[in-house]
């Protein structure tokens, strides 16, 4: 049996493995290998380690299946495929939304234990914090989470959500100052959650 065909050292392209694997499927696999752990990790945050499985799952079937419509301009699929789990997370927004909810008024986070070894402290100060994100609308805690937990950039972003650069920016910037403003002034609360926060 043979592996997936070969390709040229300068042809690992994102958008050159997409287009080759329109003829040789098996190839796909490179972007999974590339990018489900960051994309499970990021779903993980949001939704828990169950449902991060199957938005993993979902978001590379997904890609699979609407390849051909991909832009292999674009070097880096990593935009895409975060946009695809997005919006498979934003399915699921009323379920993230009770998670943050539950959080806020119990201090008991599922989500966190999936990704945290010792949730105990973690929970107390994020409890404020998940209360602030269930209160953003749903197009704007996704900007936010993308920029602060995915680490993409404002063109990433935009690319991910098919939205302009300045929509990723107001949208961010209103929901720092949402985020700010529900967590109020505290300088030592507001250190614990910068990655959130902080343009």
């Amino acid at each position: 049996m043979t592996g997936p065909p070969a390709l040229d050292p300068g042809d690992e392209r994102d958008g050159h493995v997409i287009a080759r694997s329109l003829e040789h499927p098996e190839l796909f696999a490179r972007l999974y290998d590339r990018y489900a752990p960051d994309i499970h990790r990021y779903a993980a945050r949001r939704l828990g380690d169950h449902a991060a499985d199957d938005v993993t799952a979902d978001t590379f079937l997904t890609a699979f299946r609407v390849r051909a419509r991909y832009d292999a301009s674009r070097a880096s699929a990593r935009p895409w495929l975060y946009g695809i789990a997005a919006h498979l997370i934003g399915k699921q927004r009323r379920k993230e939304v009770r998670g943050l909810r539950a959080l806020a008024r119990t201090g008991q986070d599922p989500v966190a234990a999936g990704w945290v070894e010792d949730t105990a402290d973690l929970v107390a100060d994020r409890a404020p914090l998940a209360d602030a994100l269930a209160a953003l609308s749903a197009a704007d805690r996704h900007v936010l989470l993308l920029v602060a937990w995915a680490d993409l950039t404002y063109q990433e972003v935009a690319e991910a959500l098919g939205i302009p650069v300045g929509t990723v920016r107001s949208r961010l910037n209103r929901a720092r100052r949402k985020v700010r403003a529900a967590l109020g002034a505290d300088p030592a609360f507001l250190g614990e959650v910068a990655e959130v926060v902080q343009p």
